[in-house]
């Protein structure tokens, strides 16, 4: 299934009673489609239709073309295309290709991985003046719903490294809270930290983010801490 149909309709109305609407008028496509034999997924207003050949495809296109025009819909000509499938994200999940192209896997698009950094950056920023504690509440209620959405991803390494840069972000926000170096010191040494380390991370307390990737930082806050204090892990079911 090399060339996916994607077809985005434009209603007049829109918001919560966009995917109802979709579902009533689209009904008799999908029955259509389902009559063919053809492999497609509808999700409101956003259908793919997957066939074997870009022929296959045109023709399919042409043929929601008139199915739509005949229901007086609108397609849009900017986000429908015939194209590969590993082109094309889907609902915030792209595609690729593994086994020799035999088998299709799933993972989290460059622009729901955008979004999902814009979000943490956000929550997690210096100017809100909020407690360590409500960040990570605001951060564990964002990350489990997006956690929950794309948990048919198939990218545990490439989660595992936004893991890594959110906890670098929340351990920024304990330097920050810090203030100044003598500060820092004295919480690193009580963290257990010996005092060469505790200094070595101090030093230059107020380079944020370099002194929030600084290994005493890791040492003093591990990811058992980040497990202790509820952060979800986006790498982990």
């Amino acid at each position: 299934m090399d060339h996916p149909v994607e077809v985005k309709v434009t209603f007049c109305v829109r918001g919560v009673l966009s995917p109802l609407l979709a579902n009533v008028l689209l009904d008799g496509v999908d029955q259509e489609l389902e009559r063919r034999g053809l492999a497609f997924v509808r999700y409101a207003d956003d259908c793919n239709v997957y066939v074997g050949s870009k022929r296959a495809a045109d023709r399919v296109m042409a043929c929601l073309v008139s199915l739509y025009a005949n229901l007086k819909l609108q397609i849009n000509p900017i986000k429908s295309a015939v194209a590969p499938v590993v082109n094309r994200p889907f609902l915030g999940y792209r595609f690729w290709r593994v086994e020799r192209g035999r088998l299709v896997k799933r993972g989290v698009s460059l622009k729901a991985l955008a979004a999902l950094k814009a979000r943490v950056r956000e929550i997690t920023s210096r100017s809100r003046g909020w407690s360590f504690a409500d960040v990570v509440r605001e951060l564990r209620s964002y990350l489990r719903g997006w956690k929950a959405y794309f948990r048919l991803a198939e990218t545990p390494t490439e989660l595992k490294t936004v893991d890594g840069w959110i906890r670098r972000r929340l351990r920024l926000l304990l330097v920050v809270q810090c203030k100044h170096g003598p500060k820092l010191y004295r919480v690193l040494r009580a963290r257990g930290l010996s005092q060469l380390d505790a200094a070595l991370a101090a030093r230059h307390c107020r380079r944020w983010w370099r002194t929030a990737g600084h290994p005493s930082l890791h040492a003093a806050y591990p990811v058992s801490y980040f497990d202790d204090v509820g952060l979800p892990r986006l790498s982990t079911l």
